[in-house]
């Protein structure tokens, strides 16, 4: 199997605000809105930390997405032309142990597709 090449992804320090609604969004299949919104609010104040992009995959129990996925071949292309990346939202789920991806699953997949032991910018509550 060929090598990937190594790529960096640069990211943008802190989410942009179009991510909250979409966390939001999402997180209100999973929780009742009250739920929901308050994770965002949680998630607006709580402070960048990094974590490998295998061990987000890992507690996510999530599949990888391939390039046949619109969203991921946009994020591949944004990693290679050097475009500032949003960080990933997350959402520990300790009554399932699983980490619930709020929003940035489709860069994920992008940046593993270069390197699974990136270090990843999220915010986590």
């Amino acid at each position: 199997m060929p090598k990937k090449d190594k790529v960096e992804v640069h990211w943008l320090t802190k989410p942009q605000e179009h991510d909250y609604p979409a966390a939001e969004s999402y997180l209100s299949l999973i929780y009742d809105n009250k739920t929901s919104a308050a994770f965002v609010t949680e998630l607006k104040e709580s402070a960048l930390v990094e974590f490998k992009a295998k061990d987000i995959f890992r507690a996510s129990n999530l599949s990888l997405l391939g390039v046949s996925n619109l969203h991921v071949r946009r994020d591949i292309k944004k990693i290679k032309t050097g475009e500032l990346m949003s960080p990933l939202l997350l959402v520990r789920d300790s009554v399932n142990g699983k980490l619930t991806i709020a929003d940035g699953y489709h860069r994920l997949c992008a940046v593993y597709r270069f390197d699974e032991d990136a270090l990843i910018p999220c915010k986590i509550v």
